[in-house]
């Protein structure tokens, strides 16, 4: 069982790095993301006291 888990923990070390692109393009964008994740959440928000 020890043996098991170990292997699964350095295959999850092994996911691809993201790149500086990457990280630049969603730090763009992240503000963007929590404005329209806040508005559906009222909206959601709305739904269930109606």
């Amino acid at each position: 069982m020890e043996k098991q888990q170990k292997s699964v923990r350095t295959s999850r070390n092994q996911l691809p790095i993201a790149k500086k692109e990457d990280v630049d393009y969603n730090a763009e964008f992240a503000d963007d993301n929590d404005r329209i994740a806040s508005e559906r959440a009222s909206e959601a928000d709305q739904r269930q006291e109606s």
